[in-house]
């Protein structure tokens, strides 16, 4: 006798739950993201979510001969005299009045392009006057809390001088 195979019995909505991000046109992209968003709200302060991209390094086109894998297929691709895109950084909360710049980010995948693009807009911030700002990457709760702990410390201590 043959053996009947069970079918999947999953339900569609079991595993990962999926939370509303969204703060009225806001849409936030992970629960950190949310937590600085309603706690930068919440100290009033003033800042722009996602508002800002930086052109880190422009396009170009190489003239030189270029061959590259392609994903899915097994011979290389020439893209001889082809554009190559520039670099773009977004970060997630930018305050131009109070002059910080604050990164979220949870886990970072080893093979993750952020820690260069993060060199590369220091770079930027240097290059172009803005190495006065207060830059923070906070990975959990707590430490989105001592962010902000720093920044209100800071305009604190610049409304006394």
């Amino acid at each position: 006798m043959a053996r009947q195979r069970r079918k999947n019995l999953t339900r569609p909505d079991k595993g990962r739950k999926r939370r509303d991000l969204s703060r009225g046109r806001v849409k936030l992209k992970s629960t950190l993201e949310t937590y600085c968003y309603d706690q930068l709200k919440e100290a009033k302060l003033d800042f722009g979510y996602e508002s800002e991209t930086f052109q880190l390094m422009d396009s170009f086109r190489y003239s030189g001969v270029y061959h590259k894998s392609t994903r899915g297929k097994d011979v290389m691709t020439n893209v001889t005299n082809r554009v190559v895109l520039g670099i773009k950084y977004t970060p997630d909360f930018v305050s131009h009045k109070e002059r910080f710049i604050i990164e979220t980010k949870g886990w970072v995948p080893s093979q993750h392009t952020f820690p260069l693009r993060w060199k590369l807009f220091l770079k930027y911030l240097a290059d172009n006057g803005m190495d006065d700002y207060m830059l923070f990457i906070p990975k959990n709760k707590k430490q989105v809390d001592e962010a902000l702990r720093i920044i209100k410390q800071h305009i604190n201590d610049e409304g006394k001088a």
